[in-house]
């Protein structure tokens, strides 16, 4: 069960960082547009018609590919006033639960965002805009991100349910253990 669980979680975490890395490609992008932006704009008196709306795309794709880091590093905003008082074994079955909440929402916003992607597809809505982007393509973040996320959510509820599990409960010998004892 170990090896299933390694190689579970080395794969999930190889797709968040690479979500990762987008997401700060994403954000340097941005920074470079809105610096040009900036020149253009300030000493040369020509701003673009361009750089808002794709600045906005960045950063909100590199949030929701962010959102799967964020959570496998414990760096979301976390009320430990009562979590911090209890013991760590119930601390971690409060996890799962909250991760098992966690994931209904996480599964219903996958879907209704992949939805949302689908039908801006389908219908060929492209943004009200010079560029005219196709919608789908930034949209395309939301369930990618949440997919992601589900992941994690995955991820560390096996993680804590298997260490709320005895050591050797399955070669059997917390049993021989016990037996001796």
């Amino acid at each position: 069960m170990g090896k299933i669980i390694n190689l579970l979680d080395g794969i999930i975490q190889k797709l968040t960082s690479l979500a990762t890395v987008l997401a700060g490609m994403g954000i340097l992008l941005t920074a470079v547009i809105v610096c040009y932006e900036v020149i253009m704009r300030g000493l040369f008196n020509a701003p673009t018609e361009w750089s808002i709306e794709v600045s906005v795309y960045l950063i909100l794709v590199s949030g929701f590919l962010g959102m799967a880091v964020t959570y496998a590093d414990d760096k979301h905003i976390r009320v430990d006033i009562l979590t911090s008082r209890l013991s760590a074994r119930t601390n971690t079955c409060l996890n799962i639960f909250v991760g098992l909440v966690s994931l209904i929402f996480c599964v219903i916003f996958l879907r209704e965002s992949w939805d949302m992607a689908l039908v801006s597809y389908q219908l060929d809505r492209t943004s009200p805009s010079t560029l005219r982007v196709p919608l789908f393509i930034p949209q395309l973040a939301l369930p990618v991100g949440f997919f992601l996320l589900l992941l994690q959510l995955i991820r560390k509820i096996i993680i804590d349910v298997y260490s709320l599990i005895p050591a050797g409960w399955f070669t059997g010998d917390s049993a021989a253990k016990r037996r001796e004892a």
